[in-house]
């Protein structure tokens, strides 16, 4: 089994911390998402896994093994860290070409990941005619151009169109599924929801959640129910004899905290009161991210003085 296992990894520079005795571990068969804000130590750890930096203490490994002592380590594990990397002046395909022929990758594999990135056409191009999307796309296949079991991206769909997008969420989850390890640090809560099956969450280089999405959502925002009736004072009153908190809105619908959809409508139903709307309104990665890691923030702005208007 390919796994990432990161146990007590510690990085200083100079006085700062940048990850501190940090431990998880990233299974193969699931999309990891590695969250947090800015300075959160992500896109450092990543460096660590990969070697290109060195630990102040602990280890990072991939199957039991350093980055640093894996035998053609492009067959072994595909990273994409900065969709910049290609040198400007080489086509794409020569760029790949390059990376294959280091790493004793057939080359007909290069364009086998050009077609599969959608660069096929453009696959003799210069890389520096290249969009950001382009050049993300580039990255992709070179991190796909070992076949690898274990894969790490780093902000995959920057620079992505929506088709873009829409692909490489198939992509990471099609890995996934065939039993790869994949680690995706994204900013994006509503993109990463739609891809990630398990969360590693991060601040100021300490871990604070390491969980499947869907109990890490759960466990941070309280599930609520919106109802709309005829007789909103009849459901308030309702809603407060059974100690169900509700709040009413200004357009009369009711917002039942902490609720069940199957609970209110069991009550409404046992009052005969009329329902026009029942519906558990979702809770969101977003929510249950932000609730975690508000104190975490090291750059935080905040919000500019409200200017009085001229007469």
């Amino acid at each position: 089994m390919t796994s990432i296992d990161v146990q007590d990894l510690t990085k200083e520079y100079g006085g700062r911390r940048a990850v501190d005795h940090l431990t998880f571990r990233v299974l193969p068969g699931r999309v990891t998402g590695f969250l947090g804000p800015n300075g959160a130590g992500k896109s450092t750890t990543m460096r660590l896994v990969l070697g290109l930096d060195r630990p102040t203490s602990g280890s990072a490994r991939i199957g039991g093994r350093a980055y640093a002592g894996l035998h053609e380590p492009l067959r072994r594990v595909g990273a994409l860290l900065d969709a910049g990397a290609a040198h400007g002046s080489r086509t794409a395909r020569d760029h790949l070409r390059a990376l294959a022929a280091s790493n004793r990758v057939p080359e007909r594999r290069v364009d086998e990941v050009l077609e599969e990135a959608g660069l096929a056409s453009v696959a003799r191009r210069r890389v520096k005619t290249y969009s950001l999307g382009m050049r993300q796309r580039l990255g992709i296949a070179a991190a796909l151009l070992g076949d690898p079991p274990v894969v790490l991206l780093d902000e995959p769909s920057n620079g992505l169109d929506p088709e873009g997008i829409i692909w490489i969420r198939e992509l990471m989850r099609g890995m996934a599924r065939e039993g790869r390890t994949i680690l995706v640090s994204s900013h994006l809560m509503n993109e990463t929801a739609s891809f990630a099956d398990h969360l590693v969450v991060l601040g100021r280089g300490r871990l604070l959640a390491d969980t499947p999405m869907r109990e890490f959502i759960d466990a941070r925002v309280q599930p609520r129910v919106r109802v709309r009736t005829t007789e909103g004072a009849a459901l308030g009153d309702l809603l407060a004899r059974h100690g169900i908190e509700a709040v009413q809105g200004e357009d009369g619908r009711w917002t039942a905290l902490d609720a069940r959809v199957d609970d209110i409508g069991r009550l409404a139903a046992t009052a005969n009161l009329p329902i026009l709307e029942l519906a558990a309104e979702e809770a969101t990665l977003e929510q249950a991210y932000l609730d975690l890691t508000t104190n975490e923030t090291e750059f935080a702005g905040t919000p500019a003085p409200t200017r009085p208007q001229e007469a």
